[in-house]
C-alpha cells in the first residue's frame, strides 16, 4: 500500500479535543505532526439555529446518534445489548461540535474513590497534578464561568464571565438559597464576549446542534486553525483500520482508507490515539497481531473493559410564569454539587452533578427529550400541553457517576461492519444497581428543587437511552501493567511509542462532564512526551 508522505514524528488518530490539544502543543515545539480524522470540517452553513425551521431540520447533519445520522464519516455501533446508546460525532472538533458545552473540572475526591469509599480505584494522579493544565486549557477553549465556587479548591477561574443566569437560573438559585443547597453560575465553553476566534453567545439555545454563531468553544474553532497554521498536516476522510507494528513490537504507523476506498499507511515514530472511549479500544482490538493476539497493548486484557457511560436523567418543571426557556445557553445557567459526595446513609456511593438548562422550542416540547417517553404530549389536549411547556419550563440534567465494571465493555461485532468492511464495535453495558439507586435519589432531590422554585408540575425522565455522550474507561491508566493499559502519562505499557489521550484512560468516571479533564490530561501527557523525547523508543 502507498506511504502517503515522508515519515512523521507523531501521528495522531482523531481530531477531537484531545487530538487538538496534543497536535497544537507538539507543533509549537516543532514536531512534524500528521493527524488522521475520518470526518470532515463542520459545515456551519448547514446549521439552522438562526432559521425558523431549526428544530425540524437539525437532525440530518447534527444528529447525535451515528446509527441514525449515517454520514460518510460514521461507523455503526451495535447497542442491542446496552442500556444506553452511544452518542458521538466524527468530525474535526469531534464531540465538541455537538456537545452541550458544560465545562467542569473533576473534584479532588474523584481521583481517590478507592481511598474514600472503598470501591473502584484511585487514579495514579491527583487533582493538584492537573490543576495547572485545567487552567491552561480553560484559557485555550475560552471558558466562561465564575471563580470561587466553594465546592472546589481555590485557584484561577475561567477567563470569561459566566453566561446570564436568566429567569430560570435566578428562580432556582433563590430556591436553593432557601433550602440551604449549593448552586453556582454555570461554567461553559461558551464565549460571553469576543475572545480569540470566538464571538459572544446570542442565546439561541442551539448548542447541541452546531453553533453557527461561532460562540461555542469547539476544538475546530479554538485549536485546529492554529495547529494547521503551525504546520500540522490534518487529513480528513481518513478512516484508520489498523496500527502497524514493526518486528520489535513498536508502533510503526497507521493504516487508513480514504473516501474512495484506497488504502494508505502513514509512518510515524510515535502514535497517539485520541479516538474516544469507543473508537480507541475498537482500533486496538482491530490491530491484533501474532505478538498481540488479543489486541494491541492488551497484555492486561483490559482493552475495551470497564466502559463507563454516565447514566443521565432529567427532571423538568412547569411554571405559571414565562421563564424564557426556549432560548439561552444549552449549556447551563447554573449547576449544583449539593449531593455530589458520598453519604453512606443514602444506600449507594458517589453522586452526581446537575446542570440547569432550557427546554427548547415547540418541536422540543413534543419529543421524549427532555420530557421522557412516559410523558407524551399527544392527544386531545395537545395544544394545551405544548403551551404549558413552551417557555414555561426548566430542566435539571443529572450526570451520574458510573462505577467501572469489567462486564461493561466494547468488543468487535462478529457481523456488523462499516462501509469499508471494518468490524464495528458492539457495546455490552448494563446500568448497575449502585447507579440506579443513585439516580433515583437525585431525581427525587431535583424534583424537590424545582417544586421549591415554584414548579406546579414536574416530569421525570430517568436514564434516557440516547445519552451516551461520555465514553470513558476502556483503556485504563495505572501503575500496574497487569491491570491497566497505559501508565500515568498515557503511554501503553506494552508498546512504548503508543500513547492514548482520550477519555478511555480514566480509572473512574466522576460525575462531571468530562471534556475539561480529557483536555487537561492530554496537555499533561503531551508535555511529558515532549520532555522525554530524547529517551523515547522509536522504530528503526
Amino acid at each position: 500500500m502507498p506511504t502517503n508522505q515522508e515519515r512523521a514524528d507523531i501521528c495522531i488518530i482523531g481530531a477531537g479535543p484531545a487530538g487538538a490539544v496534543a497536535a497544537t502543543r507538539l507543533a509549537e515545539e516543532g514536531f512534524r505532526v500528521v493527524v488522521l480524522e475520518q470526518g470532515d470540517w463542520p459545515d456551519y452553513r448547514k446549521a439552522r439555529g438562526a432559521h425558523a425551521d431549526f428544530e425540524i431540520n437539525a437532525g440530518a447533519d447534527w444528529g447525535w446518534n451515528p446509527n441514525t445520522r449515517k454520514l460518510p464519516a460514521d461507523y455503526p455501533i451495535n447497542g442491542t445489548e446496552s442500556d444506553i446508546d452511544v452518542v458521538q460525532y466524527n468530525a474535526v472538533g469531534g464531540g465538541t461540535v455537538i456537545f452541550a458545552a458544560q465545562w467542569h473540572r473533576n473534584l479532588p475526591s474523584d481521583f481517590c474513590v478507592r481511598t474514600l469509599d472503598g470501591v473502584a480505584d484511585d487514579w495514579p494522579i491527583a487533582y493538584e497534578d492537573l490543576r495547572p493544565y485545567y487552567e491552561r486549557v480553560e484559557r485555550a477553549f475560552g471558558i466562561s464561568g465564575l471563580a470561587g465556587d466553594p465546592a472546589f479548591p481555590p485557584g484561577e477561574g475561567p477567563p470569561l464571565p459566566p453566561v446570564p443566569m436568566g429567569r430560570i437560573g435566578r428562580r432556582v438559585a433563590a430556591a436553593h438559597n432557601a433550602l440551604g443547597w449549593h448552586w453556582w453560575p454555570g461554567s461553559n465553553a461558551i464565549a460571553t464576549r469576543p475572545y480569540g476566534a470566538l464571538k459572544p453567545c446570542v442565546q439561541r439555545g442551539t448548542c447541541l446542534w452546531g453553533c453557527a454563531d461561532g460562540a461555542k468553544g469547539s476544538a475546530d474553532r479554538t485549536h485546529w486553525p492554529r495547529a494547521v497554521e503551525l504546520g500540522v498536516r490534518l487529513i480528513t476522510g481518513a478512516r484508520v483500520r489498523q496500527i502497524a507494528v514493526d518486528a520489535r513490537g513498536l508502533a510503526d504507523g497507521a493504516v487508513w482508507i480514504d473516501r474512495e476506498g484506497r488504502e494508505h499507511i502513514t509512518r510515524a515514530d510515535v502514535i497517539i490515539l485520541a479516538a474516544n472511549g469507543i473508537g480507541t479500544p475498537r482500533l486496538l482490538l482491530l490491530s491484533a497481531t501474532r505478538g498481540h493476539g488479543e489486541g494491541l497493548a492488551n497484555a492486561s486484557g483490559m482493552v475495551g473493559r470497564r466502559l463507563m457511560l454516565h447514566p443521565f436523567g432529567v427532571v423538568t418543571g412547569l411554571f405559571s410564569e414565562n421563564m424564557q426557556s426556549t432560548q439561552g445557553p444549552w449549556g447551563q445557567h447554573i449547576y449544583t454539587l449539593q449531593f455530589y459526595e458520598t453519604d453512606a446513609r443514602r444506600g449507594f456511593v458517589r453522586g452526581a452533578k446537575w446542570g440547569l438548562q432550557p427546554t427548547g422550542g415547540p418541536v422540543s416540547a413534543t419529543r421524549d427529550w427532555p420530557w421522557g417517553h412516559a410523558n407524551p404530549v399527544w392527544g386531545p389536549s395537545f395544544h394545551e400541553n405544548v403551551r404549558a411547556r413552551l417557555g414555561h419550563s426548566a430542566m435539571w440534567g443529572i450526570v451520574a457517576e458510573d462505577l467501572p465494571e469489567e462486564s461493561n465493555r466494547v468488543v468487535l461485532d462478529p457481523t456488523l461492519t462499516d462501509t469499508d468492511g471494518i468490524p464495528a464495535p458492539k457495546i455490552l453495558y448494563r446500568v448497575s444497581e449502585n447507579s440506579t439507586r443513585l439516580m433515583d435519589f437525585h431525581v427525587a432531590r431535583a424534583r424537590e428543587s424545582l417544586e421549591a422554585a415554584g414548579a406546579y408540575k414536574t416530569f421525570v425522565a430517568p436514564q434516557i437511552r440516547e445519552t451516551g455522550w461520555h465514553q470513558l474507561g476502556t483503556a485504563r491508566m495505572g501503575m500496574d501493567r497487569t491491570t491497566s493499559v497505559v501508565d500515568p502519562w498515557g503511554r501503553a505499557h506494552d508498546v512504548p511509542n503508543l500513547y492514548i489521550m482520550d477519555g478511555s484512560i480514566w480509572p473512574t468516571s466522576s460525575g462531571m462532564n468530562p471534556t475539561a479533564t480529557i483536555c487537561a490530561l492530554a496537555l499533561r501527557c503531551t508535555e511529558h512526551m515532549i520532555s522525554e523525547r530524547r529517551t523515547q523508543r522509536v522504530p528503526a
